[in-house]
């Protein structure tokens, strides 16, 4: 977090919010992600990383790119785009090739978002989503940054771990994900998904994020209520990420 506030500063000297207002891409019409009506139907938030600081390297030469084609291919509800340099490998970079490159196709900005600034990165670079961590925003935090991205036509994914990060969730959000990987230990347990979905708020798209591997947990989490599940490292450590996301769509 010390990193990434010192980041977001250099960002804002390098490229203010005037040349970010210059953009194509800032405050186009963004894509929302379809949820099927058919109940026990699951979609998937597909994640693009190359490392991360619980798995080391995953991918290191995958080509943005040419995943989000496959992930589109097989399926995908939306793609999960890592803009973090220093700890995932990632970039803004990534996100916009793949907007350019699919126009179509929903996109989360994955990153410590902090800052508002960020969110008209979001903009500029092409993203439909970002993501809000619980863990290290506090409620007015989470507010201002809910109420910003709203007015920018971004949709908001608040991640929790627990039900006191849960509580701060805003009226405003739409999609609440459970992260089953401890921020601490990183170890993963998904009845962290199991047991905060009785304490979602009402009207909210619930989502298992993190640590999901096979088709069997997915369908135990889906009978509990989630349909929408957001997976990286199973297909990233994968030669073919989007071949790795197809084989596992058709055994759901």
């Amino acid at each position: 977090m010390e990193h990434k506030r010192l980041e977001v500063l250099d960002c804002k000297q390098k490229n203010p919010l005037h040349s970010l207002n210059a953009s194509p891409l800032y405050r186009r019409t963004t894509n929302e992600i379809s949820l099927l009506p058919e109940a026990g139907k699951v979609a998937i938030i597909a994640e693009f990383k190359r490392r991360s600081p619980s798995r080391g390297n995953l991918n290191q030469e995958a080509d943005p790119v040419h995943v989000a084609r496959s992930y589109e291919a097989a399926g995908v509800a939306a793609m999960s785009i890592l803009t973090d340099h220093t700890f995932f490998g990632g970039s803004l970079r990534d996100l916009k090739r793949v907007r350019e490159s699919n126009p179509d196709l929903v996109l989360l900005r994955k990153d410590f978002i902090i800052d508002p600034y960020q969110l008209h990165e979001a903009s500029a670079y092409g993203a439909d989503m970002v993501l809000l961590i619980g863990a290290i925003l506090d409620p007015q935090e989470i507010e201002e940054l809910a109420l910003e991205a709203a007015s920018l036509g971004l949709q908001v994914l608040l991640e929790v771990h627990d039900a006191s990060e849960l509580e701060k969730h805003h009226r405003s959000i739409k999609y609440v994900g459970v992260n089953n990987r401890d921020l601490k230990t990183f170890q993963v347990d998904t009845s962290r998904s199991l047991e905060l979905i009785r304490q979602m708020p009402e009207g909210v798209v619930p989502v298992s994020e993190s640590g999901l591997t096979s088709p069997d947990e997915i369908r135990k989490l889906s009978r509990a209520g989630f349909r929408l599940f957001l997976m990286g490292e199973a297909f990233m450590k994968a030669k073919d990420p989007g071949t790795a996301c197809l084989n596992l769509m058709k055994k759901l």
